[in-house]
């Protein structure tokens, strides 16, 4: 055992630290060596998105004191950026994990010491409510506390600037080195001191009722609500935030025929009822699908612990439910939004030009929707917080229609900076209430826009290889393809190679940040992506293929999964 994580570790049983915490600290002197490794080796990262960690004690961990460290970074950035405002205010929110309230009360307070005016939510809210009221009350910063789809081990933070998305370049790498200046919990601002001017305002009501009256104006198919308000939908929040939000939203829109997977309604960072709080995981699904057969619904949406992203099924031309993946879900909401602003002259009569915006590792076929329709699009890096700065970008000059990531992220309208599942979810059962009033399902649409387009086969394959060794591992990988990147793919050649992080690349009027990411696309347009991720120990293989007619799919799509296959 390293001396140094052993001394790190004692330092934990000093002045300062609470009892509980030297307890835990205690227990792991005395237990597993390698528990004492892992939760003392380094410092827990504010990375270029906030926390994210293991909860319990230690500085490799999400507790109170790692999280007050970062926090009081992060107000000394604010305090810099913002030293000509006569009060910095900042928004915060946080979702249903443990110990999510208690650390939220501990970041307000902290900013409070500091002479902020706080916004903190009454009760856990969703993530893009907070990215909402961070514009909405003119703040100059904010904080949700979540660690979005994580296991339940899980916490952390997403820190958010003034214009409602989370940080970007040179703020992200400038509170980093603010967070890192922060070697001891005595330089951490705990409590307001006499005559310190900071206010701790708590909102509720108010800001729901602002965020779901504005969330309204983006609905293009009201009429077709009205005719068809019986259309079956089955929710669930997969005991997250959403369900504060998205079934008044769905009864606000008028949609009678509504069915709550009760269990997942109840608000747990437990999350008894699932493996993974993920939508993207079928088996998060499974009890939402078999309320769907039991009532006979037409559609399932589930949103994940924080409410950002959202998951689907829709019933097949078999009647079978069946679940779309992120890509589809994109899909069909891009096409449905640029139809409907095309039928109803919206884009003809916009004194802006209108956009939308995904990543590079989503679909093509969006892109091409875009191009059907007239419409800019804009290719930037995976993250919702570059979706986001494309927004800021064209703010004034383009009006955003709609934007989204294959990882079940997407968003309408400007005002919300981040993924938006109660949006998403309203847009969902309101494509759904057009189609039956133009004689349609969901899935007929899809098969409407393959028809159109060109059918298409988007998947994803990620290894997890968690701890020192993991990431070791992962970089490796990823190193390996730089230096000895693919000639074929599925036995197509490779014609073009880009690595984003060697080289400076555009999506149209952005620049795009460097990034640990390696692309390869060959002749027939298959595209392959791989990137580790920032906020799990994963590495991430992205595989894109656009059918020709009469091609065996299921078979090059095996080929493709066999060549980058990680033992």
């Amino acid at each position: 055992m390293d001396s140094r994580i052993i001394d790190s570790a004692k330092r934990w049983l000093g002045d300062g630290y609470d009892e509980q915490t030297k307890n835990e600290v205690r227990a792991l002197l005395n237990g597993d060596p390698k528990e004492l490794e892992e939760s003392f080796y380094k410092t827990l990262e504010f990375g270029t998105g906030g926390l994210r960690g293991i909860m319990g004690a230690g500085t490799n961990r999400m507790n109170k004191y790692t999280v007050g460290m970062a926090t009081q970074g992060f107000a000394n950035y604010l305090k810099i950026c913002f030293k000509d405002l006569p009060q910095i205010k900042v928004a915060i929110s946080y979702d249903c994990r443990n110990h999510s309230a208690e650390f939220s009360q501990i970041v307000a307070k902290i900013f409070e010491a500091n002479g902020f005016y706080v916004y903190l939510t009454k009760e856990l809210r969703p993530t893009p409510e907070l990215s909402y009221a961070i514009r909405h009350f003119g703040c100059q910063g904010g904080v949700m506390v979540t660690a979005s789809h994580n296991p339940k081990a899980y916490n952390g933070y997403k820190a958010y600037w003034e214009d409602g998305a989370q940080v970007i370049a040179p703020h992200d790498k400038n509170i980093i080195a603010e967070v890192n200046k922060i070697t001891d919990i005595s330089q951490v601002k705990w409590e307001k001191e006499a005559g310190c001017k900071g206010v701790i305002e708590m909102v509720g009501e108010e800001l729901d009722n602002d965020y779901l009256k504005d969330l309204t104006t983006l609905h293009v198919s009201e009429e077709c609500v009205k005719r068809n308000p019986d259309i079956g939908i089955v929710y669930t929040p997969l005991h997250g935030c959403g369900v504060t939000l998205i079934p008044r939203a769905l009864r606000e829109m008028g949609f009678t025929n509504v069915h709550l997977v009760e269990e997942q309604c109840v608000k747990s960072g437990d999350f008894p009822t699932v493996q993974s709080p993920n939508p993207e995981e079928p088996t998060a699904m499974k009890m939402a699908l078999e309320l769907a057969d039991k009532v006979n619904a037409d559609l399932v949406i589930a949103s994940d612990p924080d409410a950002d992203r959202c998951g689907m099924g829709i019933r097949n031309d078999k009647k079978e439910m069946v679940l779309l993946n992120g890509n589809q879900m994109n899909s069909i909401l891009t096409y449905y939004m640029l139809r409907r602003w095309t039928a109803t002259g919206k884009i003809q009569k916009s004194d802006r030009f209108p956009y939308i915006v995904k990543t590079i590792v989503t679909t093509s076929l969006i892109s091409d929707i875009a191009e059907r329709f007239g419409v800019k699009w804009y290719n930037v890096l995976t993250g919702f917080k570059n979706i986001a700065e494309v927004i800021r970008v064209n703010e004034g000059k383009g009006i955003f229609i709609c934007g989204g990531e294959e990882s079940f992220g997407f968003a309408a309208g400007e005002y919300v900076r981040d993924k938006d599942s109660p949006i998403t979810c309203s847009l969902i059962c309101e494509c759904a209430a057009w189609c039956k009033d133009n004689g349609m399902t969901l899935w007929g649409l899809l098969q409407m826009i393959y028809r159109e387009f060109g059918e298409r086969k988007d998947w994803l394959r990620s290894y997890t290889f968690p701890g020192i060794e993991g990431k070791k591992k992962i970089d490796g990988i990823v190193e390996n393809y730089r230096l000895n990147p693919p000639k074929e793919l599925a036995g197509s050649p490779v014609v073009e190679v880009k690595d984003f992080q060697n080289n400076t690349y555009y999506a149209p009027e952005v620049e795009l940040a460097k990034s640990n990411v390696l692309q390869y696309i060959s002749e027939d347009g298959t595209v392959v992506s791989l990137r580790p991720s920032g906020t799990e120990p994963k590495i991430k293989f992205y595989f894109g293929l656009k059918c020709k007619e009469g091609e065996d799919v299921n078979v090059k799509a095996a080929q493709l999964d066999k060549q980058f296959e990680i033992k």
